[in-house]
């Protein structure tokens, strides 16, 4: 994972909040042209490259000279962002997709979900104020019977389980646990958590550390330009298999309900989050 560029400013959030923008990219280039100018003013965006052919690095150096690159070591969306956590300096980390399916207008929101007391900040599609342009009945319904699986599993409900615009405080990230972002895999392009199955192992991950969680409501715009790299059947497949083996790993732990309403109650004490335990999924559903 090589950096290529330097730090930018500072304006959402606060001096003990300065916010990083995580994006993960595969061939972006004609989205990244008109998706990075609109973000608001941040601590730094970094930009985590899979290996694009399109000119995805030149384009977003060129319209945000700024920004922090990174190659990702591995193939997955799930790589591409444990990479950019890793290089973070920012206190609050946002994640956020190059298609210009994310408005950048909602950051200030999910900010403020974190600085009035919330740990994670997950993005909804189908609670008061969000919505979609793109999912389709195939996909809402798959959203659906997977997030009453979680519900099931975790004793916590939520309204949208498969979505990727989410934001929390930077501190957390070794409560997740994920795969070592520099680690060449073994005999596969990619680990376990590599792949799209990243957002619904980051929100088990979440659950399991106790943490407390506000729903923001989101709209989801439909992709600019290109087609999208997800499969619904597959990794869907993947997103159910990350369900069982996370609940397989850990029982649940009591959390707050879910609130997407802005909370003022103080920020928990790190020191009594839960420590997660680690477990391979791909071991653990095989036996």
């Amino acid at each position: 994972m090589s950096d290529q560029s330097t730090e930018s400013t500072e304006a959402v959030g606060d001096r003990r909040s300065r916010v990083t923008v995580v994006i993960p990219a595969l061939n972006e280039a004609a989205n990244l042209k008109a998706v990075l100018p609109t973000l608001p003013p941040v601590h730094e965006v970094i930009l985590v490259d899979a290996g694009s052919v399109d000119g995805t690095v030149q384009a977003a150096l060129e319209v945000m000279p700024d920004i922090r690159v990174f190659t990702q070591a591995r193939r997955g969306k799930g790589n591409a962002l444990a990479c950019g956590f890793a290089a973070a300096t920012g206190d609050i980390i946002v994640m956020f997709d190059a298609d210009g399916s994310a408005d950048p207008a909602e950051i200030p929101r999910f900010v403020r979900a974190l600085l009035d007391g919330a740990d994670f900040a997950k993005g909804s599609r189908f609670i008061e104020g969000g919505g979609s342009e793109d999912i389709t009945r195939f996909r809402r319904a798959g959203n659906a019977g997977l997030h009453l699986l979680v519900s099931a599993a975790f004793g916590r409900r939520f309204t949208d389980l498969c979505y990727g615009y989410n934001a929390f405080w930077t501190s957390l990230v070794p409560q997740l646990q994920l795969p070592d972002p520099h680690l060449p895999a073994k005999g596969s392009p990619m680990l376990w958590g590599d792949g799209f199955e990243i957002e619904t192992l980051i929100t088990c991950r979440m659950l399991q550390a106790g943490v407390r969680i506000a729903e923001v409501p989101s709209v989801e715009r439909l992709r600019l330009h290109g087609a999208s790299n997800l499969n619904a059947v597959s990794d869907g497949i993947r997103v159910l298999r990350t369900i069982v083996a996370e609940r397989m790993r850990q029982p649940a732990v009591a959390v707050v309900p879910t609130d997407p309403t802005p909370m003022t109650e103080p920020e928990p004490d790190p020191a009594r989050r839960a420590a997660p335990v680690t477990v391979d999924p791909e071991t653990e559903l095989s036996a």
